[in-house]
């Protein structure tokens, strides 16, 4: 038998992304038989109120989703329990454990501040929830520099071996992100044109349109930097720049990404001004809305960055010449999550270089994440009519599911967290970060944050609702390029 053990179960994280990903799975038929979920977490509180806050967490976001089945709800929530208990304590946690059998399959997922991981594991450990069928999930961030990171994770070994330990990243349990490595690896006509033969440049954004709000305790210690470049910019700039691997062994697909963290130029500190920029928003206007500077939220000034651009160099054979942008930031002008890969102009246009030629675009691959999922190529056609000389225009293909004319339903865009909590239940690490990846990420971030103190990079302010400080577009404008979404 399986069980499911979610520590923090009744927190933010479990109500928004867990629970409801947890009923999707069981909708469609893909938990395993037998399955027992226990929350587990400090507030006193007993099953059926506990099982009545979730079903309308998980309501809400089913109807939202057009997916309410109340025959699946009540599949879930027979397999629901609650446990009060302190998961730092190993006494606490008998409790627990009674409610396992001896030969259950267990996966701990830890939704909780990592400040806490490392008493959460030596007290599943004391309390015999660390044996050999037991899996644990840790959340990022897991520390906020190199050494933190070490220290959580060093304990977190002491209970758990590598192969036990799955670190989640959620957004490669996107499907767009795993549609990047079908698209590279199962079809012949891009991989060969995947290199600095072919390919200009890449940009990789993650904007976000909402503030920090409440978070700012939490956010301020960690800023933009250490909140999404280590993680979700530097995994998403993995996959589409890794190598081959020889199978989708998970190990082969890590060893791959850690090459391009390997290969990844330092941030000096003689570089970080023309290569970085740092920003943080000031009071504007998100979607019509008045918004509030990053300082106003705080209630006092502040030196944290809410809006990150790097231009970073892979010295390897492959890209060797191709820049990677990356930019992320805070109160931007839209919600977007996108990878672009820039191809190179043709060597000779045949068409003419008048105003009569049309417009000529060089070919642009488009991944998108959000708001809305889609793969699209831009190409160059025959503009349709009659004229003397051919005329040339630039079309947009979809390569999203769907989108081929035959009108087939989209299917239902999946909560990144339904892939990732199957995959860990299943043992399959291939969606989840190893230790030398995250302390190779770790060790570029903390390049960059040192290159940044000794040269002592301004922080820049940008309005709420552009997309970013002058000096991100300048990152770009300087080589002769523009961002895909560039208007302010």
């Amino acid at each position: 038998m399986a069980a499911l053990v979610l520590f923090g179960g009744g927190g933010d994280l479990a109500m928004r992304m867990l629970l409801p990903s947890l009923y999707f799975l069981e909708r469609d038929s893909l938990l395993p038989d037998g399955l027992k979920i226990i929350a587990a977490a400090r507030s006193e509180e007993t099953v059926p109120e506990f099982v009545a806050r979730t079903r309308e967490a998980v309501e809400t976001r089913a109807r939202a989703d057009g997916g309410w089945d109340p025959a699946s709800w009540d599949r879930l929530a027979a397999r629901l329990d609650y446990l009060a208990v302190d998961a730092t304590d190993a006494d606490s946690l008998q409790a627990v454990k009674d409610r396992l059998d001896g030969d259950d399959d267990l996966t701990a997922f830890l939704a909780v501040s990592p400040s806490l991981f490392g008493h959460i594991v030596d007290a599943m450990a004391a309390a015999g929830l660390a044996g050999p069928r037991s899996r644990i999930v840790i959340e990022k961030p897991v520390g906020r520099d190199l050494d933190s990171f070490l220290e959580i994770d060093e304990a977190v070994r002491r209970a758990f071996p590598e192969e036990r330990v799955f670190r989640i990243d959620h957004y490669l349990g996107k499907e767009t992100v795993q549609n990047l490595i079908a698209l590279r690896f199962g079809n012949t006509i891009f991989e060969p044109l995947w290199n600095n033969l072919t390919i200009d440049h890449v940009q990789i954004t993650i904007g976000e349109s909402f503030g920090v709000g409440d978070r700012w305790p939490y956010y301020d210690e960690y800023g933009a930097l250490r909140d999404m470049v280590q993680n979700h910019m530097l995994q998403l700039l993995c996959l589409v720049a890794m190598e081959p691997p020889s199978d989708l062994d998970p190990d082969s697909v890590r060893n791959e990404k850690v090459k391009v963290l390997r290969s990844l130029r330092p941030i000096t500190p003689e570089a970080a001004e023309k290569v970085t920029v740092r920003g943080q928003y000031i009071a504007g206007t998100v979607e019509g809305a008045p918004a509030a500077s990053y300082s106003e939220e705080r209630g006092q000034p502040s030196d944290t960055e809410t809006f990150v651009a790097i231009r970073a160099n892979i010295d390897n054979w492959r890209w060797a010449g191709v820049p990677f942008f990356m930019r992320t930031g805070k109160r931007l002008k839209e919600k977007r999550t996108e990878i672009v890969i820039q191809f190179k102009a043709v060597p000779h246009s045949i068409f003419g270089r008048d105003d009569n030629s049309g417009d000529i675009s060089d070919n642009r691959l488009v991944i998108e994440l959000q708001p809305d999922e889609d793969i699209s190529l831009t190409v160059m056609n025959k503009r349709p009519g009659l004229d003397l000389r051919m005329q040339l225009q630039p079309i947009r293909m979809s390569l999203s599911w769907g989108m081929n004319g035959k009108g087939e339903a989209a299917p239902r865009r999946r909560i990144a967290y339904e892939r990732l909590l199957l995959d860990a239940m299943a043992g399959d690490s291939t969606l989840f970060v190893r230790r030398d990846e995250a302390e190779k990420a770790w060790e570029w971030v903390d390049d960059v944050s040192r290159a940044w103190a000794e040269s002592a990079v301004r922080l820049e302010p940008y309005a709420a609702g552009t997309w970013g400080p002058v000096s991100a577009r300048k990152l770009l404008t300087d080589t002769d390029r523009a961002w895909n979404k560039n208007d302010v």
